[in-house]
């Protein structure tokens, strides 16, 4: 369980900029880019519980005061069917089996729940092109996210350990979809910088969301559309740039939160469906 960004703020709202773009089309199955090779992918073929080799799971009242318990191997929360990864968020009583934590109120039971799936300790990525084909719940109160945490963060904390924010959308701005980076400045204090793409009913159908992160730049795409590119020297630290270094993946659905605001229990339960996830790294060619 990972606590140590338990203080994660979205700042998005106040740092970013909106971007209205016109899009037209679903998000397709997609190939190498040039000058790239598949490296690791998820298609989702199984049935059943996430393959577990792939995928381990945070648990508990995680972070940012939501209000979601996230389930270990639950099949309500998290299971594969259709050639789909399936993360609910449900309205119901569940008793909490580790009520006593340190960093949040005690809450002996929870009146939603969700899953957090992740790569920790089975995978990460130092750059490449990572791409998530998924169709997002929709509805007040719903936090979808695709997103990275450097795999250090248990030694330095957040935010130092750096944030890669891949896509995140809340229910009650239904027309954006967000992408941002957090890191620390001099080792603690929060820096962020995002943007945001207009986007029209991304629950209606699958979209890819990707960012390509370079030594150089990260450009963070909704289909084909790039709408923010982070220059990563502006991570510089004195001990070093937190996105130079390996991230894991995490993919989750959040119910209200400091972000995603007031539940709409009638809204409820809500499917975030993800197709893939596939990872890609530069050839030497590409290089």
């Amino acid at each position: 369980m990972h606590r140590a960004h338990l203080l994660r703020r979205s700042t998005v709202m106040a740092a970013g900029i909106i971007i209205s773009v016109s899009i037209g089309g679903a998000g397709r199955a997609e190939g190498p880019p040039p000058g790239y090779k598949l490296v690791w992918s998820e298609e989702f073929n199984s049935h059943g519980l996430p393959d577990p080799a792939k995928w381990g799971y945070e648990e508990g009242f995680v972070r940012n005061h939501e209000s979601q318990y996230y389930t270990r191997a639950r099949k309500a929360n998290a299971r594969v069917e259709d050639g789909e990864l399936v993360i609910e968020g449900r309205k119901e009583r569940f008793k909490v089996p580790h009520p006593n934590r340190p960093d949040e109120e005690v809450r002996e039971e929870a009146r939603y729940t969700s899953a957090s799936l992740i790569t920790l300790g089975k995978a990460s990525w130092q750059y490449g092109r990572i791409a998530v084909r998924a169709k997002l719940p929709h509805g007040k109160g719903v936090w979808p996210a695709i997103w990275m945490l450097g795999v250090n963060e248990t030694k330095v904390g957040w935010p130092a350990c750096g944030e890669i924010d891949i896509m995140e959308f809340v229910g009650h701005t239904p027309d954006h979809v967000y992408a941002t980076v957090h890191w620390g400045k001099d080792g603690q204090h929060h820096q962020s910088q995002g943007k945001s793409l207009k986007v029209n009913a991304p629950w209606e159908d699958f979209h890819i969301y990707a960012v390509e992160w370079t030594p150089e730049q990260m450009d963070f795409y909704y289909d084909q559309t790039c709408y923010h590119r982070f220059d990563v020297k502006k991570a510089d630290q004195k001990d070093g740039n937190p996105f130079h270094r390996p991230h894991y993946l995490l993919l989750n659905l959040a119910l209200g939160g400091e972000w995603g605001g007031k539940i709409d229990d009638s809204v409820l339960p809500q499917k975030f469906l993800i197709d893939y996830v596939r990872v890609y790294q530069k050839t030497s060619a590409g290089k």
